[in-house]
C-alpha cells in the first residue's frame, strides 16, 4: 500500500515568471515592412559562417507598428534540417507581447524553394499563432545571395 503524506510543503514549488527586458527604445526598433526589410535585419544578425553548413530556424518577433521586438534564434540543426518547436515560438512571442511573427530559415543548399515540411510548418504555426491573436505575416527561406518570401509568392 501507498504512504500517503498529507501535510505538504508548499515552499519547494517553483515560482515562475514571464519577463521581457529591452535594452532597445520604441522609437530605435527597426521597422520591417516588408520582406527586404526583414532579409536586411536578418542578414545583419545571421551567423554567416554557418549559414551554409547547417540549417537554423529565427524568428523576428514584431509589435502592431511592424517594429522588431526581438529575434528569438530558435535552433540550429544539421545540413538538411532543424528542429521547429512551436511552443517555444508562441511562448517567446506571447513573453514579448507580439502581436505578429516573421518565421525564418536557411538552406544550406542554398536552393531557394520551400518543400513540403517548409510549407507544413509554416501553415501550423500560422494556424497556432492564430488562437492566441499573434499573425504570422511571412516565412522566408535565406541564403547569403537572397532569399524566398512565400508570403510574396502566395503560399502564406
Amino acid at each position: 500500500m501507498e504512504n500517503v503524506t498529507l501535510a505538504q510543503d508548499w515552499t519547494k514549488v517553483a515560482e515562475i515568471e514571464i519577463v521581457y527586458k529591452s535594452t532597445v527604445k520604441p522609437s530605435e526598433r527597426p521597422l520591417v515592412k516588408d520582406s527586404k526589410a526583414a532579409y536586411a535585419l536578418l542578414m545583419d544578425k545571421w551567423d554567416t559562417s554557418l549559414i551554409e553548413i547547417q540549417e537554423q530556424f529565427k524568428v523576428i518577433l514584431l509589435n502592431r507598428a511592424s517594429k522588431a521586438l526581438g529575434l528569438l534564434n530558435l535552433s540550429t540543426g544539421s545540413k538538411t534540417h532543424t528542429v521547429v518547436d512551436s511552443g517555444l515560438i508562441l511562448a517567446t512571442a506571447m513573453k514579448a507581447g507580439a502581436t505578429a511573427l516573421l518565421l525564418s530559415h536557411n538552406h544550406p543548399s542554398g536552393n531557394l524553394k520551400p518543400s513540403r515540411a517548409d510549407l507544413e510548418v509554416t501553415q501550423k504555426l500560422k494556424m497556432a499563432a492564430a488562437y492566441h491573436d499573434i499573425r504570422v505575416t511571412d516565412h522566408l527561406i535565406v541564403t547569403t545571395e537572397g532569399y524566398y518570401s512565400m508570403a510574396e509568392e502566395g503560399d502564406l
